[in-house]
């Protein structure tokens, strides 16, 4: 049922800076611009899924809020959207699962750049039963434009995103059993703690179960993003050339790659460079 992750939305409260930032992370230029419902948004679309930027804007009730959501959690991931090719087809399997979706809404959107629309079909589930995770589902009537490169050592997409739990075997049924999430790898490691991988199109859900407890064992929690490139030596270069805080590239914990951490211009979110040096199962 579920082909792929369609987007990720990004909760912000200034949308220049945030885009100012991802043009400089991502190497790309905003693919969409729009605003309605409340909410200002930009989009960088890559290739194998979306980043959305959003904003309260103006003063009304979506838009308020936005402004609390923010307030009370901070800025940083909000939801998460996975692609499908039938819509009524995953509503009906999400009812049967007692995930309790919301009725199919059509949506359309313009580009406040080009004047260009889209059209898309989607659902939601109750938030309290995936887990504190806002999730959604998607059938996209066109596929949305790619941003532009701006830099040879462009970000190419996202290779994993991360979710933080504390009952492993919960959210592995949830992603798994219920969501049909093919499960790559169950790993545990003493300094680690337990890495779930499900496979989502040409990317990764990663689920983790870190080794310090202490945290909500109800609530699963959006954490943090490894992004796809060719060459993580130009990238780093490239960070470093536009002042954002990087580490040096070290081998991954996962065979066949290399790595590198990010501390600024990510707005908050836990953010991993990843290069893949070898064919990996």
């Amino acid at each position: 049922m579920i082909t792929g992750l369609d987007h990720l939305v990004v909760l912000i409260e200034d949308i220049q800076a945030a885009t100012a930032a991802y043009e400089t992370l991502l190497a790309r230029k905003p693919s969409w611009k729009n605003a309605d419902d409340g909410a200002e948004r930009v989009l960088f679309t890559l290739d194998n899924m979306t980043l959305e930027l959003m904003a309260p804007s103006g003063d009304s009730v979506a838009a308020d809020r936005i402004r609390n959501v923010i307030k009370i959690w901070g800025e940083g991931l909000a939801s998460i959207c996975f692609r499908t090719n039938d819509i009524a087809k995953m509503h009906r399997r999400l009812d049967r699962l007692a995930l309790k979706p919301d009725p199919i809404v059509e949506v359309d959107s313009t580009d406040a750049l080009s004047g260009a629309a889209i059209h898309w079909k989607r659902t939601r589930t109750a938030t309290d039963l995936t887990r504190g995770v806002r999730m959604f589902f998607l059938e996209l009537g066109a596929e949305r434009p790619a941003s532009v490169a701006t830099a040879d050592s462009v970000v190419l997409g996202l290779d994993h995103v991360v979710i933080s739990t504390e009952d492993p075997e919960r959210s592995a049924a949830l992603y798994g059993a219920r969501l049909g999430l093919d499960m790559a790898l169950d790993r545990t490691h003493q300094e680690w703690g337990q890495l779930m991988f499900f496979r989502c199109g040409d990317l990764n859900v990663e689920v983790v179960k870190r080794p310090v407890a202490g945290g909500d064992a109800a609530h699963d929690r959006l954490w943090g993003l490894s992004w796809r490139v060719a060459d993580i030596e130009a990238t780093h270069a490239r960070l470093l050339a536009a002042g954002v805080q990087v580490s040096e590239p070290r081998i991954g914990r996962k065979p066949g790659t290399r790595v590198m951490s990010l501390y600024s211009g990510t707005c908050g979110i836990h953010t991993l460079i990843l290069e893949r040096t070898a064919r990996t199962a």
